[in-house]
Formats: C-alpha cells, sequence, structure tokens
C-alpha cells in the first residue's frame, strides 16, 4: 500500500510538458540550480595580481581583467552555463585616509602634506606657507576668490610674504603604488585659527587618468599573456 501511495505522490509532483499553440507549458515551477562560482583571493597591490595570473595557478584560460576604479582590478571568467562569471582575484589599494575639505590646523595640515603627498613645487610652496603662518588678532584680509592673501594681521598672518596660487596642482597617493600618482588642481585655503584646508577641483578626472595608467602597466606586464589569448583587458 506504501508503496503504491510512494509511486503516486511521485507521479502526481513530477512536472510535466505541454505545448499549446506554440508555447510549452509546465505542471510545476521550476527552478535553475546554478553552477558554483569562485570567491576571489584578495590582494592589496597590482604586483601580486600580475604574479597571479603569470603563474596560472589556477589554470585560468582566457580570463577578463577589469580596471574597475583607481583602487580596484578585478579578474573574472567567461560566462558558465548560467551566465555568471567566477571572481578569481581582486586587487584593493591600501591608500592613506585624506581629508579632503576639512580644515585642519597648521600642525596636522603639514603633516597630511609630507606623508600623503609626492613632492612637487607646489607641495613645497604650501609647506612654506603653512609652516609660517601665526595667529594674531582679527583685522582684514584680501581675499579675490582666486588667491587668498593676509594683507594685515588677521586671524591668518604670514611671516614672510608669500603669495600662493590657486588652484595648486598636487599629486595624493589615491591609486596603487605601482603607476605613477596623478597630478590635480586643488583649492588651498586658509581662515582663522589658524586652519589650511585642500578642496578637489579637476572634477574627477583624475579618476581616468588613474584608470588608463592601470591599463598600461598592465598591459606592459602581462603583454605575453596577452598575445597568446589568455588574458584581456578592459579599463
Amino acid at each position: 500500500m506504501l508503496k503504491e501511495f510512494a509511486e503516486w505522490f511521485v507521479k502526481k509532483i513530477e512536472p510535466a510538458c505541454y505545448d499549446l499553440n506554440g508555447q510549452k507549458y509546465s505542471s510545476q515551477p521550476l527552478h535553475v540550480i546554478p553552477e558554483p562560482t569562485a570567491d576571489p583571493l584578495v590582494v592589496h597591490n597590482l604586483t601580486g595580481l600580475v604574479d597571479y595570473l603569470k603563474s596560472n595557478y589556477d589554470d585560468l584560460n582566457p580570463v577578463i581583467v577589469h580596471v574597475a576604479s583607481p583602487t580596484e582590478v578585478n579578474v573574472y571568467s567567461t560566462f558558465n552555463g548560467n551566465k555568471n562569471r567566477d571572481h578569481f582575484l581582486q586587487a584593493k589599494a591600501m591608500l592613506p585616509s585624506i581629508p579632503f575639505g576639512k580644515f585642519l590646523d597648521p600642525e596636522e595640515f603639514i603633516i597630511l602634506l609630507q606623508s600623503c603627498f609626492v613632492a612637487n613645487d607646489d607641495r613645497a610652496q604650501l609647506l612654506k606657507v603653512v609652516g609660517n603662518i601665526k595667529e594674531e588678532n582679527v583685522t582684514t584680509v584680501g581675499d579675490d576668490g582666486v588667491t587668498q592673501q593676509v594683507t594685515a594681521k588677521t586671524g591668518v598672518a604670514t611671516v614672510e610674504n608669500v603669495i600662493v596660487p590657486n588652484p595648486v596642482r598636487l599629486k595624493p597617493y589615491r591609486t596603487f603604488v605601482e603607476i605613477v600618482q596623478p597630478e590635480s588642481e586643488f583649492v588651498f585655503r586658509m581662515r582663522s585659527g589658524p586652519a589650511a584646508a585642500l578642496f578637489e577641483a579637476d572634477g574627477g578626472a583624475w579618476k581616468l587618468q588613474a584608470i588608463h595608467a592601470i591599463r598600461d602597466y598592465l598591459i606592459e606586464q602581462l603583454s605575453e599573456e596577452i598575445s597568446v589569448g589568455q588574458v584581456t583587458i578592459i579599463a
């Protein structure tokens, strides 16, 4: 009796397929069982990504290297049967936190410039200005909206006469260390306290520059793998 019931139950729940007016129908809802996909190995530099692809440790052939942003590069497989991709590796840059748009006291600002920016002429000029700031009683400040200039002993005064151009061109650490850091424009402002701040002023154009630089670096490092069709780079 139990055997007959089990056979009847299996037939009852087993989906049947019907063809009506050229359209196929099922008597039961069907769910796709997806193929498993890999979770990424995470590294924090481009060298690790290049070493992984050159070693072909997981027998990858072919793969797509996607430069997603100035701080992230991913390695994917081609589509599987479910149109999903294995995510083999992710490179995420380890970068300092730079508080753009925040006013800092001179000591903090000097440390920020020296530790988080590549040396260039404008950085040296900013260090000279901020290093000579002193606090006095407020009187008047000259400010034409482009070049900020202290004309008397106000909240911010300079010991020597140093003119700061605006915008200034600086190279903060914002992408992988293997890449030449992109130079972009910043607005430099001072206020009583004294305090100084940098405001980004290039509309994010540096991001495209960094992505192109990462792509060029990978093309150079993986030229052999690219030539045989093992690696395709998208940026």
